[in-house]
């Protein structure tokens, strides 16, 4: 399987048609075509549907649009930290980040590090907590910024220096808004946007099944969301109350929502972690060495 017959797949697959496919590529509309026969002869699948007007992807061919991607992706990434060895010490640093306020540290590190090295280029890819580590896992990231907790035996990490705050984002007509915090008893009879970390299959170990109890079952959930930015739409909407880590939303005099904390007080600590016997490019070498300079004592 070559790099350019993907390349070739995932051209037809992202305009749905051979023909212009081929046009794009610079290739003759029959060449294209015997390309992707090989493929699917040697992967012994259909890839494509052909119509008369245009192609679809079978299943078969959707999950080889994804794994193309990756390859492409990844290829594109080693060929730059190659390009950037004999560099002066430039090229590209990715890192994956769940919402958290405590991206302020990684953007200081990232700061003072540009002003060093002005070549140096960061990718942000903001995400939950699977998203993240699967890429992580892929080698599409060098650094993931995650919100416990998470399973750390196959990364190594350091613990970043402070927890964020759990609470609750109401609009600030709401009864509860009149509250300095939020109690148990306060959440049991309203609609309520959940996090990740509140689904049961995290719950104990963010915490959530010991602030709860026994009421956690009996919870409304409404909405769940991975993206506070969206949970805070619904909130505005009249949807429910999103409960999520402070920091993230508006709630200046302009904005019609509100943060309010649990009672008693709920923390989750973060972790930016890289993967165990990673080989770091000179870019992303120098900034674990000011992540290590910056977070360790």
């Amino acid at each position: 399987m070559e790099i350019r017959v993907l390349k070739y797949f995932l051209a037809i697959a992202n305009q749905g048609s051979i023909t212009a496919a081929a046009n794009s590529l610079h290739l003759t509309q029959p060449t294209l075509s015997r390309q992707i026969q090989d493929l699917e002869k040697e992967l012994k699948q259909k890839l494509l549907v052909r119509g008369k007007y245009k192609v679809t992807l079978t299943p078969e061919g959707l999950m080889l649009k994804k794994r193309a991607e990756e390859i492409i992706e990844m290829v594109e990434k080693t060929k730059a930290e190659f390009n950037s060895i004999n560099d002066i010490i430039s090229g590209d640093i990715y890192i994956g980040c769940g919402e958290t306020d405590s991206m302020k540290y990684i953007a200081e590190i990232m700061k003072e590090l540009r002003d060093e090295y002005p070549n140096i280029k960061f990718h942000i890819h903001s995400g939950n907590a699977e998203d993240v580590t699967e890429k992580l896992d892929k080698g599409l990231l060098d650094f993931g910024l995650l919100i416990q907790p998470i399973d750390l035996s196959k990364y190594d990490y350091i613990t970043m220096p402070q927890k964020d705050t759990w609470g609750v984002i109401m609009p600030k007509n709401s009864p509860l808004a009149k509250k300095d915090v939020i109690k148990i008893d306060d959440l049991i009879d309203v609609p309520i946007i959940a996090s990740r970390q509140m689904s049961k299959k995290y719950s104990a170990e963010s915490g959530f099944l010991d602030w709860f109890g026994e009421k956690f079952d009996y919870l409304n959930i409404a909405a769940t969301y991975n993206l506070v930015y969206n949970a805070a739409i619904m909130v505005d909407n009249g949807i429910g109350y999103a409960i999520t880590l402070d920091k993230l939303v508006n709630i200046t005099n302009n904005t019609n929502v509100c943060f309010r904390p649990l009672s008693p007080k709920l923390e989750s600590g973060l972790d930016i972690v890289w993967k165990k016997n990673q080989v770091f490019s000179p870019a992303t070498k120098l900034f674990l060495q000011k992540l290590k300079e910056k977070l360790t004592v």
